[in-house]
């Protein structure tokens, strides 16, 4: 079975999609993929590109939601656009996908967290997002957001971080084929391929 490596951020829109149908995609290609959550904003601020939020990027914000709308209903789901956007607590929800990896349910958890973030409209990271999530996992949600705040996931998700700009990732969805990276949920088949 192929495998390839999957370098996302909880946060990145067109994310959204690569998350929800990345199951369907591992059963038909039998392909199966590793997940790396690491920080694209901080990536981002590095290179300069702040993505969509000023008023002078308007026209390309309204372009993102509709190309993410006409996307999603080519894979039949029913996103609620737009969706919250920019996220608050963008690096506590990426951090308990860190945790999530030591833990062995960071694919669940990230799947929900998009499901609730552009299905019903809940801000990812948020206490309301990170207390439906808990319930569904059977989580403590104080326990949760403790443990995923902790230095040692601090430095990982860091460290993740640091591994995604050596690597030259520099946008979520990004996906690791032989060495080479396709960037983008419009270019996961192509990585299949590769």
């Amino acid at each position: 079975m192929k495998t390839i490596d999957f370098w996302f951020s909880i946060g990145s829109t067109y994310t959204y999609l690569s998350v929800s149908r990345i199951s369907k995609i591992e059963d038909e290609h039998q392909v199966s993929f590793v997940w790396y959550p690491f920080s694209v904003r901080k990536l981002m601020m590095e290179m300069n590109n702040i993505p969509f939020t000023p008023p002078e990027k308007k026209v390309k914000s309204d372009y993102m939601w509709r190309d993410i709308s006409r996307r999603a209903k080519n894979y039949n789901l029913n996103p609620k656009i737009p969706a919250p956007y920019p996220l608050k607590n963008f690096d506590l929800a990426n951090q308990i996908a860190v945790y999530g990896i030591n833990e062995g349910w960071c694919e669940r958890y990230v799947k929900l967290t998009y499901k609730y973030w552009f299905e019903n409209g809940i801000e990812a990271g948020s206490e309301e997002c990170i207390d439906k999530i808990s319930k569904d996992m059977k989580f403590n949600p104080n326990d949760l957001t403790e443990k995923a705040s902790s230095n040692a996931i601090i430095e990982k998700y860091e460290a993740q971080t640091d591994k995604a700009r050596e690597l030259g990732i520099f946008g979520s969805p990004s996906f690791i084929s032989k060495s080479e990276i396709f960037w983008g949920d419009d270019r996961l088949e192509d990585a299949i391929k590769w």
